[in-house]
């Protein structure tokens, strides 16, 4: 398959499963050369191994994305092993707790933020340069159907994902004259190995429970990979700033 991706530098954050293990596997299997990355060292080497026996080429760098060092391990891995850093895959998130603003904690608050919001961030600081030099880049942001809406998620989960969204905005219009695009999706219900911990009886997961009853059906982590494969390609090329609900119609009820 040529699409204009074959052989680019890109970089999966939380793809040791999910969303990102079937992003990571779509670049590598159009040619591309893949940075997996993930707090789980063993989940992100299992994937790297899954690629190679496929005949593609990765790398895995293990570690907390909120955590500068890792952040830079993971851009200079991608520039020292392939060259670079043409796509960037802000992937990795955790839930929340469906806590109303009332009852989050403020270590719920910090964490929640710190890994969904500040680490694409960081990320994204961190390989704009070298995009910057070679004066193209794609970003691809997983967002959420809770960065649409207020009935998706708890406070802090919401919040951090609506702030994934403006982050995209602005990184597509501060940087398209320098040839770099950035776009998000946002996935509805998904099949994958997040769980939530939440009391069902607190005020947060009963008030939002009912809104649920439209989410559509669960769609396969191969169906948001699929979307983020594009925005990075060339077929997207005049696609920049757009947040595209991956959720069957959830968004639109």
């Amino acid at each position: 398959m040529t699409d204009g991706l074959n052989g680019r530098s890109v970089i999966v954050t939380g793809a040791g499963s999910g969303i990102g293990r079937a992003a990571a596997l779509a670049f590598a299997a159009r040619g591309d050369r893949v940075v997996v990355a993930d707090l789980d060292t063993d989940a992100a080497a299992a994937v790297v191994k899954e690629m190679e026996r496929a005949g593609g080429t990765a790398v895995t760098v293990a570690g907390d994305l909120g955590e500068q060092s890792v952040v830079d391990q993971v851009a200079s891995t991608a520039v020292e092993r392939f060259g670079g850093v043409d796509v960037l895959v802000n992937n990795a998130g955790i839930m929340d707790r469906m806590s109303a603003v009332a009852d989050v904690s403020d270590a719920e608050w910090e964490r929640v933020l710190r890994v969904n919001l500040t680490a694409p961030f960081l990320l994204t600081r961190a390989v704009l340069p070298h995009m910057l030099a070679a004066g193209r880049g794609a970003i691809v942001n997983t967002a959420s159907e809770a960065g649409l809406r207020g009935s998706a998620a708890g406070a802090a989960y919401t919040a951090s994902k609506h702030g994934v969204v403006g982050l995209t905005k602005n990184l597509a219009v501060m940087y398209r004259k320098q040839g770099i695009r950035a776009n998000a999706i946002c996935p509805g219900g998904t099949a994958t190995a997040i769980t939530v911990d939440a009391d069902r009886t607190a005020h947060g997961p009963a008030t939002i429970g009912p809104y649920f009853v439209n989410l559509g059906r669960m769609s396969r982590p191969e169906e948001q990979a699929a979307v983020i494969v594009f925005l990075a390609s060339d077929a997207a090329s005049n696609v920049n700033g757009a947040i595209i609900p991956v959720d069957d119609a959830w968004s639109a009820v």
